[in-house]
C-alpha cells in the first residue's frame, strides 16, 4: 500500500574498460599503457578528482541542493577526502543499488572500480590541489524550481519540528490542493524544506476526507501511523522524491487527472541531526491544458503475510502474476524495510527465456529509487512477472532495528516489514488496459485483506480499519467477513449513522434483508436526512413486497435530493408496481 515517483536524470554513456596492449614478441619489451584513471604523476584535485565530483556528486552536493553539504570547491572536497574515499569504496555513495548489468536505467552512472581507486589514491597521497588550469569549466546549478515556475505550489501551513535525537522518523502530512476544477498534471517537483534531515518522500493523492481526518486527530502537523486506503498513486504514476532527483515533465498524452477537492498525502522519511529542526515541505505542480490520451497501469507484486521469526537469517517471500495482455514495462520500484537484504524481480516469457527486471544484492531502506528503463521492456501476453525478496532478522544484520532481534510481521511502520515490487506498464490501448486492470485487481484486493487483518489484530478498536477491510471483503464477494467487520465498527461507533448504513449494505449483499432493514432504520434514526439510507431501505422493502413502505422511503429521497433523476426514477418504478 505504499507507493512512489517517476524519476529520470540525464543519461550518460557507460564507461568501458580499456584493453592493455599485448606483447607480440618475447624479444620486444611490453609497452606500458597508463590507465586513464591512474595518473603517472601524483593525483590532483584539479585534473583528476574535480571532474568526477562534478559529474557524480555535485548534483546533490551544491549550494541549495538536496545534500546537507556542498562539494563544489577544492576546500569542500579536501575537508572530506577520507570520507569520500571511504563511502565510495563501500559503494554507499553515489547511491545506486541496482546491479550495473540490469537496465539500462535512466540515470545509471555509478563509479567504476578504477574511479574509486583514484579517489582513494588522492586521499592517501594528501589530497593535492594541482594546477587550477586543469579544472573543468564551472557548472551552474539551477536555483529555485528546477522545472521552471510552477503553476501551483502547495506548502505545509505550519512547519513540523523534528526532535533533536532518536531514530529515523516517518511522518505523514496532508496538504489540501486548492483547485476547484479538473486539472491535468504533467509534472510535480518536491522540495523537502530542510536538506539536513529530509531523506526521501512517498507521495499519494486522496480524493476523500479520510487522510485529512487522520491528520486532524493529531495536534502536531501531520500524523504518525497508517496511510489511509483511499490515498493512492494517480492514474498509474509513481509520485515521490529521493535526493538529487526531479522527475521530468511528462508528455501531454501521459498527464494524470487531478480532481477538485483532492489532498496530497506526503510521507516524509527524516533523520534527526542532533538539534531540533523545522521541516516545511512544498510541492510545485505543472499543469497541461490537454487531457491525457494514454494511462499507465501500476502492478504490485508482494506479500502481506510476512511473519519473520526472531533470529531468522534467511526468510524468503515470493509472488508472481501472469500477464493477460502485452505490456511495455516503463519502470520498477522495489520497496521493503530494514531487514530486507536481497531484492529481485524478473519476467519469464512464454518461450521460457527470462528477463531480469531488477536485482539489488544489498538492499538499503535509506536509498529507495524508481528505476526507469531507458527503453521500455516489451513483454508479451503470457509472461510471468515474479519477485523474490530475502530478509535477515538476525543480529548479524547491522541494519536490523531490533537488538536483540524480535519477531516481525508485515506493517506500514518502519519497525514492521514490507515486501513490494511496483511495476509501471503501458498497454497497447485502452481496451487492453481495462482487461489488465480487471484481471489484476482481485489479486491486489486479496493481498490487501491479509495486510489489513494484520493491522486489525494490532489495533482491534480502530473502526476505520474494520471499515477498510470490510470494503475489501465486499469487493471480493466475501460477504460474511465483511458483515463481521462492519458489525464491529458499528459497535465501536454506535452513534455513527454511516457505520449502520455500511452494515446494512453488506447485509443486502448477503441477502439478509430483515437484518439489512433494521440497520438502515437505525442509521435513519441517527440521521433522518441520510438520503442514500432511505433509498437502500426502499429497495429492501420493495424486495420484501412492502411496496407502500418503499414508496414512502423513495418519496423522502426525492424530497432530500430534488434534482436527482435516479431518485425520481426509483419512485416512479415503485408507484408503477403499486398499481
Amino acid at each position: 500500500m505504499k507507493r512512489f515517483a517517476c524519476i529520470a536524470l540525464l543519461v550518460t554513456a557507460a564507461h568501458g574498460r580499456p584493453e592493455g596492449l599485448r606483447d607480440q614478441s618475447p624479444l620486444v619489451p611490453a609497452l606500458t599503457v597508463a590507465h586513464p584513471f591512474r595518473a603517472a604523476t601524483a593525483v590532483t584535485y584539479a585534473r583528476d578528482v574535480a571532474p568526477l565530483i562534478d559529474d557524480r556528486c555535485a548534483m546533490c552536493h551544491h549550494a541549495g541542493g538536496s545534500a546537507p553539504f556542498g562539494l563544489t570547491s577544492y576546500s569542500d572536497v579536501k575537508r572530506r577526502a577520507a570520507q569520500i574515499a571511504d563511502v565510495t569504496s563501500r559503494r554507499l555513495m553515489p547511491p545506486w543499488k541496482a546491479d550495473p548489468s540490469d537496465g539500462p536505467f535512466v540515470g545509471q552512472h555509478p563509479l567504476i572500480d578504477a574511479e574509486i581507486r583514484l579517489l582513494r589514491q588522492w586521499a592517501d597521497e594528501g589530497a593535492a590541489e594541482g594546477d587550477a588550469r586543469d579544472l573543468p569549466p564551472p557548472r551552474a546549478w539551477p536555483e529555485g524550481w528546477q522545472l521552471g515556475t510552477p503553476d501551483l505550489v502547495v506548502t505545509l501551513p505550519e512547519p513540523y519540528t523534528l526532535a533533536a535525537e532518536g531514530t529515523d522518523v516517518f511522518r505523514i502530512f496532508v496538504l489540501p490542493i486548492p483547485t476547484d476544477r479538473l486539472r491535468f498534471v504533467r509534472g510535480l517537483e518536491f522540495r523537502g524544506g530542510n536538506a539536513k534531515v529530509v531523506h526521501h518522500a512517498n507521495i499519494r493523492v486522496d480524493p476523500t476526507p479520510a487522510s485529512r481526518r487522520l491528520d486532524a486527530a493529531d495536534p502536531a502537523p501531520g500524523y504518525d501511523g497508517v496511510i489511509a486506503r483511499s490515498a493512492e498513486y494517480p492514474d498509474g504514476h509513481f509520485l515521490g522524491w529521493t535526493p538529487g532527483q526531479v522527475a521530468p515533465l511528462l508528455p501531454k498524452a501521459l498527464a494524470w487527472r487531478l480532481e477538485p477537492n483532492t489532498d496530497l498525502v506526503v510521507e516524509l522519511h527524516m533523520q534527526p541531526s542532533g538539534k531540533p529542526e523545522r521541516v516545511a515541505p512544498s510541492i510545485g505542480f505543472y499543469f497541461s491544458d490537454e487531457p491525457p490520451t494514454r494511462t499507465p497501469a501500476m502492478l504490485r507484486l508482494g506479500r502481506q503475510s510476512i511473519d519473520i521469526p526472531a533470529g531468522d537469517p534467511r526468510y524468503v517471500i515470493t509472488d508472481s502474476y501472469v500477464l493477460p495482455v502485452d505490456v511495455d514495462v516503463e519502470a520498477v520500484q522495489p520497496h521493503a524495510h530494514y531487514r530486507a537484504r536481497d531484492v529481485r524481480g524478473a519476467a519469464t516469457l512464454p518461450d521460457g527465456s527470462t528477463k531480469r527486471l531488477i536485482d539489488i544484492a544489498d538492499w538499503d531502506f535509506r536509498w529507495q529509487h524508481v528505476f526507469r528503463f531507458v527503453a521500455p521492456v516489451h513483454l508479451p501476453k503470457g509472461t510471468t512477472l515474479s519477485m523474490r525478496y530475502t530478509y535477515d532478522n538476525s543480529s548479524a544484520n547491522a541494519r536490523n532495528p531490533e537488538h536483540p532481534p524480535k519477531r516481525v510481521r508485515w506493517g506500514q511502520r518502519s519497525s514492521d516489514e514490507m515486501g513490494d515490487l511496483w511495476i509501471q506498464v503501458l498497454t497497447r490501448d485502452e481496451r487492453a488496459l481495462d482487461v489488465l486492470s480487471r484481471d489484476f485487481r482481485p489479486k491486489v484486493a486479496a493481498e490487501d485483506v491479509i495486510g489489513y487483518e494484520v493491522e486489525v489484530e494490532k489495533h482491534p478498536d480502530d473502526a476505520a480499519l474494520h471499515d477498510s477491510v470490510a470494503m475489501l471483503y465486499l469487493e471480493l464477494g466475501r460477504h460474511e467477513p465483511a458483515i463481521a467487520h462492519f458489525r464491529r465498527s458499528a459497535a465501536l461507533e454506535p452513534q455513527s449513522a454511516k457505520a449502520h448504513y455500511n452494515l446494512g449494505t453488506a447485509l443486502i449483499a448477503a441477502r439478509r434483508l430483515d437484518e439489512a432493514a433494521a440497520s438502515f432504520h437505525e442509521a435513519l434514526r441517527l440521521d433522518p436526512s441520510y438520503a442514500v439510507a432511505h433509498n437502500n431501505l426502499g429497495n429492501v422493502l420493495l424486495a420484501q413486497g412492502k411496496t407502500e413502505d418503499a414508496i414512502h422511503e423513495f418519496r423522502e429521497v426525492v424530497r432530500l435530493l430534488p434534482d436527482s433523476e435516479a431518485a425520481k426514477k426509483n419512485l416512479a418504478a415503485a408507484l408503477q408496481r403499486a398499481k
